[in-house]
């Protein structure tokens, strides 16, 4: 039960993701030096990308921590780490316009993002009660109780698999108008592409060490079905 074949596996999926985390700050801290050749800053970059797309009632704001932009689709406002936000570097601008890159697909109802808006709640249920399911089915030694929480688990499983288009959709919209609105050079898109992929990996460890999770969860609970 608590050993299973899969575990080894899933250490290493886990050893990518640590890996992934320290890539992804390693490569932000190198093109953090980098200055871009059309000196916007990530505020410019991303204020010219949001009214070039007829959204100039979203707001930017600077916010506290390291790697901590990100985008709100209820407040509807592009948020921006103070790095992010004032500094002119390739890393700036590719995170910049990766997070606007979030508006963009709100605004044109990108398909994998709607469906990741309409399960949230759900998420957000299924994701708190999996847990004390599967610990209660493999403490009670309770089938029917370890099958819902492969149930609920898979809820949130799903929404991770959803995450990944939704990024990289969203990173290929930055690198093209980035490039077609000449924040960037096409020599300085290389940059902009380590960024981005960089930081894509996180998402795709992430997904995997709970892709595995759920392949163990469903050998136990078939395994348990057959003594």
């Amino acid at each position: 039960m608590f050993f299973h074949k899969m575990d080894i596996l899933i250490l290493i999926a886990f050893a990518l993701s640590i890996w992934a985390q320290f890539r992804v700050k390693g490569t932000f801290k190198t093109w953090s030096s980098v200055r871009s050749m059309s000196g916007l800053t990530g505020y410019q970059a991303a204020r010219k990308m949001l009214d070039a797309h007829g959204l100039q009632h979203i707001q930017i704001e600077p916010v506290q921590g390291t790697l901590s932009d990100h985008y709100n689709p209820i407040s509807r406002k592009v948020r921006l780490s103070e790095h992010v936000y004032y500094e002119s570097s390739i890393s700036a601008l590719s995170v910049a316009c990766h997070e606007v890159g979030h508006a963009i697909q709100h605004q044109a109802h990108y398909p994998m993002l709607v469906l990741r808006h309409r399960i949230f709640p759900v998420v957000n249920i299924a994701s708190g009660i999996a847990p004390f399911m599967l610990i209660a089915g493999f403490l009670l030694q309770q089938a029917n109780l370890i099958g819902l929480g492969i149930i609920f688990f898979s809820v949130a499983v799903a929404f991770q698999v959803i995450t990944l288009p939704v990024e990289f959709n969203a990173s290929n919209r930055a690198r093209n108008i980035m490039i077609a609105e000449g924040f960037i050079t096409n020599e300085e898109e290389r940059g902009v592409a380590k960024v981005l992929n960089a930081a894509a990996l996180t998402y795709v460890a992430a997904a995997l060490i709970s892709l595995l999770e759920l392949v163990k969860y469903i050998m136990i609970f078939t395994s348990s079905n057959r003594e």
